[in-house]
């Protein structure tokens, strides 16, 4: 008997080795093994097994050395060779996600300590609502008795989603079943455990499995898998790749969020990995928002998914909003602050209240112009200009370069009293308020803030505690954070997302504006929120949550026009090299593939396009759309082409998010 290998070291050939006669051959499709390659042991994916060859190779196939120990998850290699289809990647490339666990239960390494993030509500002993009782009991019958039940929950910001959560998490624990907890971010992630760690009984085990997990947690929780015991895994995408055997519920938080799709290729939908981990185990998958997907949403009347509301807040009212337009400029002290939201922020100020001001955008300004020429500074290595930070640096967002702020225009020569600063960012917006209210003690949340864990540890704390009067953020305090003094949001620049060429622009700028709404008033009868833009747009008639599943309405209707998800399959097909000629030539070479390949009147073909940021560190890139009522069909057609041929790296991405 023969079995055919995938390294986890990346290594692109499959490999062929011989099983040893001692060795059990009943389940070996998807273990992980040990195998020889040029003295060296190494880590690797059984992809295949086989019988016999049918004629004598020319060369000497080696044994494989050994059978890695490895959850006994009996759906595992079919979830694993369904999602490597799905996303036309190998296998061995979803079980690497995972690799650090098997490489490194027997190392000792350093191990520090996790970043301890407040809880966002008391641990005391909750009664549910009706509401709330209403989909735990409906949940609570498909976790007792198991069956596959996709079910979305439309809680309200502060509706008390989070308590469903825990009752669901006892009840399946006390089944001797794990549950997975997913959340779209590191920091959302780490707040739940918290949180949970507080609030659940001291038998439930927790682990975390995320980029902040350190070895120990990862080398416990990994014996755990082996030896079947039941847990809670809170992570973000690794924990769904995971081999669980007594998997008993899946929950995703905050399901919503782009964040759920990968960067990196293969762009895993953590969502969509999740449905299909919980079909092929026959267990209850429950998704959680406030503002759900337009996807989810449709899958309700489409696919029988089930559905529920949670219409009230557990504690407070739902704030007042009011839409300012930032180019009626009278008489103000700064452009960005309207009178309106200075004179709100002044009253929260005087009461001992505070304010959150939300801007999507980090850094102190978007660009440096040069007035006379009109040369903007870029960066070398990507498609994208340079931000000016506080510090007086230019930075790129997307490869980390900087350089001092220049003296002289390099195009015209002129000095830089001829350079204009366009845009704003949240740097900037914390100076112009500390100008307007010298005595607050404001902060900043942004991307940047937060990559310092323990200085954006100590900043949550501050907030939570009323120690900082204005928390100036971006979307990091959008979701999940609850602040009990919060009664005035305001959004300073609510348009600028709207102007990105994306089918989903308005859904996912309505999702963040909600969300960020949503601090407000958590526990008080009256807050406000004053939404400042620079356009009238049909997207600010919803930003009433409670009129959000009017805003799917509009929006379903515009996608069925403009043939877009969830009314058709769309895939993303992109190139990348670092000769421009090259991935220019070659993604049209490949359109004339697809056209020549495929039925034109079942499949629709856009591209190649060259994307908005074009190039990323020396790298380019150009994209080829597919839309189809049939994902099979697209994966088909994709299939039918030579991809090795091309010296571009070509990856394929299923319904890209954005």
């Amino acid at each position: 008997m023969f079995i055919k290998v995938k390294l986890l070291n990346g290594f692109s050939e499959s490999l062929l080795y011989t099983v040893p006669e001692n060795w059990d051959k009943t389940n070996l499709l998807g273990a992980i093994v040990k195998v020889p390659l040029r003295n060296k042991v190494n880590f690797a994916f059984i992809e295949e097994v086989i019988p016999g060859l049918e004629n004598k190779p020319i060369f000497t196939i080696k044994p494989a050395i050994a059978i890695e120990e490895f959850p006994i998850d009996k759906t595992y290699s079919k979830f694993v060779s369904e999602l490597a289809n799905y996303y036309q990647a190998s296998p061995s490339a979803f079980v690497q996600r995972i690799k650090q666990f098997i490489t490194q239960i027997k190392k000792d390494t350093s191990n520090p300590q996790l970043i301890e993030v407040p809880a966002r509500i008391s641990a005391e002993k909750v009664e549910l609502t009706q509401e709330q009782q209403c989909v735990y009991e409906f949940l609570k019958t498909k976790v007792i008795n198991p069956e596959y039940t996709p079910t979305l929950l439309h809680g309200v910001t502060g509706s008390g989603k989070t308590e469903v959560y825990k009752k669901l998490i006892i009840d399946n624990f006390a089944l001797n079943k794990t549950t997975l907890l997913l959340l779209p971010e590191v920091t959302l992630a780490l707040q739940f455990e918290q949180l949970l760690r507080n609030s659940l009984p001291n038998n439930i085990i927790i682990f975390n499995f995320h980029s902040a997990s350190t070895p120990k947690n990862k080398r416990e929780m990994w014996d755990k898998l082996l030896h079947n015991k039941p847990m809670l895994i809170i992570g973000v995408h690794l924990p769904v790749l995971l081999p669980i055997p007594n998997l008993g519920l899946i929950i995703i938080d905050e399901e919503h969020e782009v964040g759920y799709q990968e960067k990196k290729h293969p762009k895993i939908n953590t969502k969509e990995a999740a449905i299909l981990k919980a079909s092929l185990n026959k267990i209850p998958i429950l998704f959680g928002s406030a503002t759900p997907s337009i996807t989810s949403l449709y899958n309700v009347k489409a696919k029988g998914w089930k559905f529920f509301q949670l219409k009230n807040r557990f504690k407070g009212a739902f704030p007042e909003i009011e839409v300012v337009n930032l180019l009626d400029k009278k008489q103000r002290k700064n452009f960005w602050i309207t009178t309106k939201l200075q004179n709100a922020i002044k009253d929260r100020l005087e009461k001992r209240e505070q304010a959150i001001i939300f801007l999507n955008r980090r850094g102190y300004s978007f660009f440096v112009q040069c007035e006379d020429c009109e040369f903007i500074f870029k960066c070398n290595n990507c498609s994208v200009s340079l931000i000016l930070h506080q510090d007086n640096i230019l930075y790129c967002h997307y490869c980390a370069l900087k350089m001092q702020y220049p003296k002289i225009c390099t195009q015209c020569k002129q000095t830089d009293d001829k350079f204009v600063k366009k845009g704003i960012g949240t740097e900037q917006v914390v100076d112009i308020l500390q100008s307007m209210f010298p005595n607050a003690v404001i902060e900043r949340a942004d991307s940047t803030s937060v990559a310092k864990k323990k200085k954006w540890n100590d900043t949550v704390l501050k907030f939570s505690e009323g120690k900082i009067d204005i928390l100036v953020g971006t979307q990091t305090i959008t979701k999940g954070y609850h602040f009990p003094r919060v009664t005035l949001v305001g959004i300073l620049w609510a348009d600028l997302n709207l102007h990105f060429p994306i089918y989903n622009a308005s859904e996912m700028v309505l999702q963040q504006l909600i969300q960020v709404a949503g601090r407000a008033g958590r526990q008080s009868d009256t807050s406000n929120v004053i939404v400042q833009t620079m356009i009238d747009h049909p997207v600010f008639d919803y930003l009433n949550e409670i009129d959000y599943l009017k805003f799917y309405q509009s929006e379903i209707e515009n996608r069925q026009v403009s043939n877009y998800p969830p009314h058709t399959r769309l895939v993303e097909i992109e190139f990348k090299h670092n000769n421009e000629h090259i991935v220019e030539t070659e993604s049209h070479r490949f359109l004339q593939e697809l056209c020549s390949n495929a039925d034109l009147d079942e499949i629709i073909i856009l591209g190649p396009v060259k994307p908005i940021i074009y190039k990323i560190k020396n790298t380019h890139m150009r994209k080829i759309y597919l839309k189809s009522k049939n994902i099979n069909e697209i994966i088909n057609l994709y299939q039918s082409i030579e991809v090795d041929r091309y010296q571009s790296k070509i990856f394929f991405t299923p319904n890209p998010i954005t």
